[in-house]
């Protein structure tokens, strides 16, 4: 894990779920998988959607052709996420927003709020890949 996440996520957990600058204001929640090969726990920074009862967030990467580690981690252990938003944690499941409506809405809604993600949308389709969204659901809901 690069040095600057392990301040952020010490950050959010320190502070209830708020960070300061470069996230000031930004909705985040911290998403803890399991390797893919490591079969290591894996936490990660994320910028969150709410959308009802659930968490979206989006594989974006940057908009690098390829998926980020966490979504493989994910996809390969869908079973084993854990969620923390604020002070609270709880285990959750995946569901790929597959409907082409709602993927639409909730990019829409998104850009919205932080409009650097029309340039990583834009990047990574440029690049041939179609980015996941994924709704985070408390598991047992």
């Amino acid at each position: 894990m690069s040095a600057f996440n392990e301040r952020v996520i010490a950050e959010f957990r320190a502070s209830g779920g708020t960070v300061g600058d470069p996230f000031e204001g930004t909705d985040l929640l911290l998403l803890t998988t399991r390797g893919a090969r490591s079969g290591l726990p894996r936490t990660t920074p994320l910028v969150r959607l709410a959308h009802g009862d659930t968490e979206v967030v989006f594989a974006l990467n940057g908009g690098d052709p390829a998926s980020p580690a966490w979504y493989h981690n994910l996809v390969a252990h869908p079973g084993d996420l854990t969620v923390e938003v604020g002070t609270e944690t709880y285990r959750a499941r995946p569901v790929e927003v597959a409907d082409p409506v709602e993927y639409e809405e909730l990019w829409r809604r998104q850009i919205a709020v932080e409009p650097k993600f029309a340039q990583f949308r834009e990047r990574a389709e440029g690049a041939g890949r179609r980015v996941p969204l994924v709704a985070l659901t408390r598991a047992g809901s």
